[in-house]
């Protein structure tokens, strides 16, 4: 008798973190937010220790065809960065581990480290250790991330409250944009190598693609107005997949509107010309790393002049019901489409 076979795609990524959460008890009184949220939360007295860590895979998250190395490296720092912006807190040490072939010089990883110096200067992070070792194909880089925040200033996913306001910092669907157009160049010099690549009226959205920012700025201009997010988490996954976190974990249901969300110029003109909806490359493209949040309607005025924070919607207690408003005053649920490492 055969053995039964259930494939990962039945369950996709956050399913298969869902099957494995299951199984694991937090046991230790330190511990006080395991898996589910942006980073663990770990008690150390009056503050708390944040950890988070993210991998990024060549031929899965990154082209080395179209990305510098040393962009790479800065990028690798910045999304681990804004895993503990999202949680509020302020990141303080990294380490790095990464697979490499004996395709790669010296002088390659010498830039991809000049990255992440460059990375670590701006955040004003530490690189304390991590691990070398080889890979049979490509570049495989892991980074773990330290970070701290006091106890009562901690965002979690799961704070939602029922009218709370919704916000989204920056503008969205610019790195999705950004990778349309890296694609394209590519495949247009694959055609032809002596094409070169035209992508000066898109650098706002390559620069977006290839080296990104993490919103830590926010955390100190919140800090600065004295608001305290309900909940809060980064925009990696694309805006619906991150609303659905927040509803899921807060047991609410949220309600934004279209004519809100903020989407610059270049990327809602360049969605036109690849025949893309610039509501949906907003929603479902990912890789933005600006951060979504939550705070109570007492605080939109200490921050309603923000020049980067939008108030896209609201929170509401039918957690069956995530909507998005159009223009036209249509109710249209939420899908969350973005990227799922394991869906087919």
């Amino acid at each position: 008798m055969s053995e039964t076979r259930s494939e990962i795609s039945q369950l996709g990524e956050f399913g298969l973190i869902d099957r494995i959460q299951e199984k694991f008890a937090l046991v230790n009184p330190t511990s006080l937010q395991g898996i589910g949220d942006d980073a663990a939360v770990i008690d150390a007295g009056d503050d708390c220790v944040l950890i988070s860590t993210d991998m990024l895979v060549e031929g899965i998250h990154f082209d080395l065809a179209y990305v510098p190395i040393q962009h790479l490296g800065y990028k690798a720092v910045a999304v681990n960065v804004s895993d503990i912006a999202a949680m509020n807190g302020i990141a303080e040490q990294i380490t790095v581990s990464i697979a490499i072939s004996n395709r790669f010089s010296i002088e390659a990883i010498d830039a991809l480290y000049a990255g992440i110096k460059a990375a670590c200067e701006n955040y004003k992070v530490d690189l304390v250790g991590g691990d070398t070792t080889s890979s049979a194909g490509g570049l495989i880089i892991s980074i773990a991330v330290i970070g701290r925040a006091n106890k009562d200033q901690i965002a979690y996913r799961s704070g939602a409250q029922v009218n709370d306001i919704i916000c989204a910092t920056g503008d969205l669907g610019a790195a999705f944009l950004g990778l349309q157009v890296l694609a394209r160049e590519k495949e247009v010099y694959l055609t032809n190598p002596d094409m070169q690549p035209s992508i000066e009226k898109y650098e706002y959205l390559v620069g977006r693609q290839l080296k990104p920012e993490a919103r830590t700025d926010i955390i100190f201009d919140l800090r600065e107005a004295g608001i305290k997010p309900s909940s809060m988490i980064d925009i990696s996954d694309g805006l619906a997949s991150e609303l659905f976190h927040i509803a899921k974990n807060s047991g609410v249901g949220v309600r934004i509107y279209d004519d809100k969300i903020p989407i610059d110029h270049i990327a809602y003109e360049t969605a036109i010309e690849f025949k893309l909806d610039p509501i949906t490359c907003a929603l479902n493209g990912g890789e933005d790393y600006e951060l979504l949040f939550t705070i109570a309607q007492a605080d939109q005025e200490k921050i309603k002049n923000h020049p980067d924070i939008h108030f896209i919607g609201y929170v509401h207690d039918n957690k069956s019901q995530n909507v998005l408003i159009t223009k036209e005053g249509n109710v249209v649920p939420l899908k969350a489409q973005g990227w799922d490492h394991f869906k087919s």
